[in-house]
């Protein structure tokens, strides 16, 4: 297969969110990387509470880390210029370019849809901006690698955001990308999904849609064909693949968790355990949950079942209990206690019995908290479970450090406005360990496969369980090999040759128009 020419692209757009866009665009990345096509990942405009901070020590979201890592590249701001964290229903964190620039409401960052509404020339400025700088770290990426695979966000035609769209026909029409629109086939509908997506958009827009990509497809792929030849008849569109369903793919989800709250993580299949017993991880599903990707190595450990919980009950028959990240302290706190959860706390440490914080997770556990910042909440108190205060800064804190623990090498990353001041405690991390209680500020630790060992050694012991941590997990490489299953999904169900052609060549010229089009 020859290389793709340099500056080349494309944008995976989806009928939906949740169709499949993230899996299909590092798909695409690692089959492109390992024919040796140098390719890069970018996704304008990303709503995650699931972040990675760079090595430059910026903060992006976790797909795009991904997807870079699918493409065998480091990431960078340029990948994932605006990233929105929801802090409630209404309002999220806007950070640009890996820094936080302030507080927005959804209608303020959006504009008001319809005509001429009051703050019109405002949104439109305020889009124009974004649109300038996002296509800017487009054209950077371009000017590096053969290719960029741009992700889209929900689908192209909600035509009510059209207006201020910069991150899926706003970016394909600015760099004149093509797009293959990903349905999810498990849903049902797939074919009118296609058919309506291509309709509600503009003569222009659609002159960019070269053609789909049916996602998550179980049985005979014979079965499909005629409807897939149907809809070429009615849109002048082909077929670019036919994903198969899998379980367990396992990447780093985007938008929310995706995972029952008493279900397994990732739908993952626990191995037998190695020593006599498993060991059994509940999580705190607390409100705005950030980077519960933390516990994902848990979940790959053989003979360590991990789950999420929202009641006092399930901590009952737990092992270990994890409060992990959220992007609003106070309020997880708030919960923890109307629940019944904070007071199970109390109790499993008074117990001995482990407990460990993460970021937020950590901040809860401390005995104090001042925030001005996060919450406007002012002077909260902790659940005393470790000598720590907590006061929140304006200033985010990005960085990607490396250390010691239980003797052996972490390495992590802190995305975090709260600053703790440990006041006891054996040291950890960052933070500090009281008796089986942990908390730090750092995420991914427990990816450093010696470190989550020891941790799970400790954890069995303080249970009381014959859990013996595999000697041989390597969570690197189950990654490696999780990418290279997406890798395979491509090179084997989707047509590459055609995919090449798009990316270098771009949407073939003549597509039809199909109306309605844009209102």
């Amino acid at each position: 297969m020859s290389g793709a020419k340099r500056g080349g692209g494309l944008l995976v757009a989806g009928t939906t969110s949740d169709a499949g866009k993230s899996v299909v665009t590092a798909g695409i990345c690692r089959w492109l990387a390992r024919t040796g096509v140098k390719v890069a990942p970018f996704k304008a405009q990303n709503m995650s509470l699931n972040s990675f901070v760079t090595r430059e020590g910026a903060e992006i979201g976790r797909a795009q880390a991904m997807q870079a890592q699918a493409a065998r590249v480091e990431p960078t701001a340029l990948m994932n210029p605006v990233l929105l964290k929801p802090g409630s229903d209404q309002s999220s964190q806007v950070v640009l370019l890996g820094r936080p620039v302030g507080e927005m409401s959804a209608r303020g960052f959006f504009g008001t849809a319809g005509g001429a509404a009051p703050g019109t020339a405002q949104q439109g400025g305020r889009r124009e901006q974004l649109l300038g700088v996002v296509t800017d770290c487009l054209e950077q990426l371009r000017g590096t690698y053969d290719a960029v695979i741009c992700e889209g966000a929900g689908s192209p035609a909600e035509i009510n955001l059209r207006r201020t769209d910069i991150v899926n026909m706003g970016i394909a029409r600015a760099a004149r990308f093509p797009v293959v629109v990903v349905g999810d086939i498990d849903r049902g509908g797939v074919f009118a999904s296609f058919f309506g997506t291509t309709a509600l958009l503009s003569p222009e827009d659609q002159s960019l849609i070269a053609g789909y990509m049916v996602n998550k497809f179980r049985g005979d792929v014979s079965l499909l064909e005629p409807g897939m030849e149907m809809l070429r008849g009615l849109t002048g569109r082909r077929t670019y693949g036919v994903l198969p369903f899998r379980h367990g793919l396992g990447i780093d989800e985007e938008d929310g968790l995706r995972v029952s709250l008493r279900g397994t993580v990732r739908e993952s299949v626990v191995a037998p355990p190695v020593g006599e017993d498993v060991l059994r991880v509940a999580v705190c599903a607390v409100p705005l949950m950030s980077n519960f990707t933390d516990v994902d190595a848990l979940a790959a450990e053989p003979g360590v079942v991990v789950r999420f919980v929202d009641r006092a009950e399930e901590l009952a028959d737990a092992d270990l209990v994890v409060v992990p990240g959220t992007r609003g302290t106070v309020k997880a706190l708030a919960w923890l206690r109307e629940r019944g959860l904070a007071d199970a706390l109390v109790r499993r440490a008074a117990g001995g019995r482990p407990v460990l914080g993460i970021c937020g997770g950590f901040q809860v556990l401390g005995e104090h908290i001042e925030d001005e910042v996060e919450s406007r909440a002012g002077a909260v108190d902790g659940l005393g479970l470790l000598p720590v205060r907590v006061r929140f800064e304006r200033e985010k804190t990005l960085a990607r450090p490396v250390g010691t623990a239980l003797g052996e090498p972490v390495e992590g990353y802190e995305i975090h406005h709260g600053v703790a001041e440990v006041l006891g405690g054996e040291p950890f991390l960052d933070g500090c360990r009281v008796g089986s209680v942990w908390g730090t500020h750092w995420h991914g630790s427990l990816e450093s496969d010696g470190f989550r060992r020891a941790f799970l050694r400790e954890v069995a012991a303080a249970a009381g369980r014959r859990f013996v941590p595999a000697p041989d997990t390597s969570f690197g490489v189950l990654r490696e090999e999780q990418l290279d299953l997406l890798g395979d999904l491509i090179e084997e169900h989707a047509d590459t040759g055609a995919l090449l052609r798009l990316i270098e060549d771009g949407a073939p010229a003549g597509l039809p128009f199909l109306p309605p089009g844009a209102p």
